[in-house]
C-alpha cells in the first residue's frame, strides 16, 4: 500500500507488484473528510517568466564570468543565484504569513541544501522580531544538518509552537506527518508527478481542533505557495487518476521525456563546484560552476489565486463569490438561514456542513483581512450583505445584557469563561463538554463539580446553549 505509487523509467510499483486491487484518490479523501483541500498562490517573478541573459562579460559575486546564455526558472539556484530573487521569495512568504498568522507551519521546498540555507538566512531577515522571541522560528531540515533534524519531531507535534517554518530540499519530501502544516511553498522546479504528489501531501492532513497550550487552533484547508509553476501538474490527469505503466520504448537515453529520474530527484548542488555537495548523508563533487550574483533585481508582476472545489478541480474565480454561491445554494435568504441556525443546538454542524459544499471560512477571513470575525457573522456578510461583527464584540454584546447576571458562584464564573472562549476561539469550543477539563475552567475543579455548580449536566447544557442564543441576538 503506498499513497505515491512509482512508475517512472528507473521503477514500476505495477511491473513489480501488478496492477493495484482498490485505489482512493485525494478527491475522495476530501469529500470523505478525511484530507484538507487546498487554495493555489502562483507567484510570477518577471526574471522567470522573462528570462534573464547577462551583459557580456559580466562576473559573478566570485570572479567567474557568467556563461553568456538566457538563464530561466529551471537555472535558478541550480546554476545561477539571483540573491535578491531569494530575498522576494522569503518577503512574500513572510507577507503571506503576517496575513495570516505568523505561527502556522510552513515548509518551503527548496532546490538544494545550498539554496535551503539561503531561504533560511532571507526568513531570518524578514522575521527578526520572531526569531528574537525563540531563535527555532525559522530552522533548516536537510540532511546534512544535525541541529535542523533534531527539530523535525518538535516541528510536526501539533502542541510544539516552534520551529514555525522550516526550509528543506528532499529530506522532507516523504515521511513527515505534519497535520497542522498550513503552508507549503514550492520554490524547486518539479517534474516528478511522484514528486510532486509527495510534496502537496505534505499538507493534505486534516486536524480540525488542535490545542498550543491553551490556544485553540484548527486546520480545515491548507495554501499552496507556488513559485515555479509546479502546480500545473494538477491538471495532469495522472495526478489524482489511477497509476498508468510508463511504456519505456517510449523514452530515449538522454531522458527526453521530461520527467526527473531517480538519480535527478536525490542531488544537492553546492554553492560553487570547488565545494563537496551534501546529498542526503553522503558527500561527492560536482563539476557544475553556480554563478551568484548580488546586484540584479527582481519583481513579483502577477499572481494568480485557485482553489480546490468540491468536484476535485483548481477555480480562479474569487474565494468571495464561489462561496457565496455555494451558501445561497443551501440557504437561498437569509430568514431560512437565520431559522435554521438558531434552531439547532449544535451550530458548528452547519458550519462543517458548508465545509462540505466548499465553502472555505478561514479563507475567506483572509480575504475579509479580519480573522476575529465570527463564522456566523462571515456566512451572513458573503451571502447576505450583513455587516459583520468580530466574536470580542458578540461577547461584549452579552456581558452588556447583563446575561451572566442570572446565575452565581461557579455557575456564572463558569458562564464567563466560556464566553471568553469564545471570545478567543469561536463558536466551537461552546459545545463541548470536554473544554472544562483544560484551564481557566480546572480553577473551578473537576466536571462532576462543574456541573454540579448548574444542578444537572442537562441545566448545564441548557445553559450553554441559552448562551449561544444570547450571542447571536441582535448586538
Amino acid at each position: 500500500m503506498t499513497a505515491t505509487p512509482k512508475e517512472t523509467r528507473e521503477v514500476s510499483n505495477i511491473d513489480y507488484f501488478g496492477k493495484p486491487i482498490y485505489t482512493y484518490s485525494l478527491k475522495q479523501g476530501i469529500d470523505d473528510g478525511f484530507l484538507a483541500p487546498y487554495k493555489v498562490i502562483r507567484v510570477g517573478i518577471d526574471k522567470d517568466l522573462e528570462g534573464w541573459r547577462p551583459p557580456v562579460g559580466k562576473e559573478d559575486v566570485y570572479g567567474n564570468e557568467i556563461e553568456d546564455r538566457e538563464y530561466n526558472i529551471k537555472d535558478y539556484d541550480r546554476n545561477l543565484i539571483i540573491d535578491d530573487r531569494t530575498k522576494t521569495v522569503a518577503k512574500r512568504i513572510s507577507d503571506f504569513l503576517r496575513g495570516t498568522s505568523c505561527y502556522d507551519k510552513t515548509i518551503v521546498f527548496c532546490v538544494d541544501i545550498d539554496h535551503a540555507e539561503r531561504m533560511r538566512q532571507a526568513l531570518v531577515n524578514e522575521n527578526s522580531d520572531l526569531v528574537a522571541e525563540n531563535p527555532k522560528y525559522v530552522m533548516r531540515i536537510t540532511g546534512d544538518n544535525d541541529e535542523g533534524k533534531a527539530q523535525l519531531d518538535y516541528f510536526i507535534a501539533e502542541e510544539s509552537r516552534y520551529p514555525v517554518i522550516v526550509t528543506t530540499s528532499k529530506l522532507m519530501t516523504t515521511g513527515v506527518d505534519c497535520k497542522t502544516c498550513k503552508l507549503i511553498v514550492l520554490d524547486n522546479s518539479i517534474n516528478s508527478m511522484t514528486e510532486f504528489k509527495q510534496i502537496i501531501g505534505r499538507g493534505t492532513r486534516l486536524k480540525p481542533e488542535y490545542y498550543v497550550g491553551d490556544e485553540r487552533h484548527s486546520k480545515e484547508y491548507f495554501t499552496i505557495m507556488d513559485f515555479r509553476d509546479a502546480c500545473r501538474l494538477f491538471a495532469d490527469p495522472d495526478f489524482d487518476g489511477n497509476p498508468i505503466p510508463v511504456d519505456l520504448s517510449d523514452c530515449d537515453s538522454n531522458n527526453n521525456g521530461g520527467e526527473d529520474t531517480e538519480s535527478e530527484l536525490s542531488s544537492d548542488y553546492s554553492l560553487i563546484s570547488e565545494r563537496p555537495v551534501f546529498d542526503g548523508d553522503s558527500v561527492h563533487d560536482d563539476p557544475r560552476i553556480k554563478y551568484r550574483v548580488n546586484d540584479v533585481e527582481v519583481t513579483i508582476i502577477n499572481e494568480r489565486v485557485q482553489y480546490y472545489d468540491k468536484d476535485g478541480k483548481l477555480i480562479t474565480e474569487s474565494v468571495t463569490d464561489y462561496s457565496r454561491k455555494n451558501i445561497l445554494g443551501e440557504y437561498a435568504t437569509l430568514d431560512e438561514f437565520l431559522r435554521v441556525w438558531n434552531a439547532s443546538g449544535r451550530k458548528q454542524a452547519i458550519i462543517d456542513e458548508l465545509k462540505e459544499r466548499g465553502v472555505l471560512l478561514d479563507a475567506l477571513r483572509e480575504a475579509a483581512g479580519n480573522r476575529d470575525i465570527d463564522d456566523f457573522d462571515l456566512i451572513c456578510h458573503i451571502a447576505f450583505d450583513k455587516k459583520p461583527l468580530t466574536k470580542a464584540q458578540r461577547a461584549e454584546g452579552v456581558r452588556k445584557r447583563n446575561y451572566l447576571n442570572r446565575y452565581e458562584g461557579i455557575a456564572r464564573d463558569v458562564l464567563s469563561a466560556l464566553l471568553d472562549k469564545y471570545a478567543a476561539n469561536g463558536i466551537a469550543d461552546l459545545e463541548q463538554v470536554g473544554i472544562l477539563q483544560i484551564d481557566p475552567f480546572r480553577a473551578f475543579g473537576d466536571i462532576k463539580k462543574i456541573i454540579g455548580a448548574f444542578g444537572s449536566k442537562q441545566k448545564y447544557l441548557g445553559a450553554v446553549n441559552e448562551l449561544q442564543n444570547q450571542i447571536y441576538s441582535a448586538a
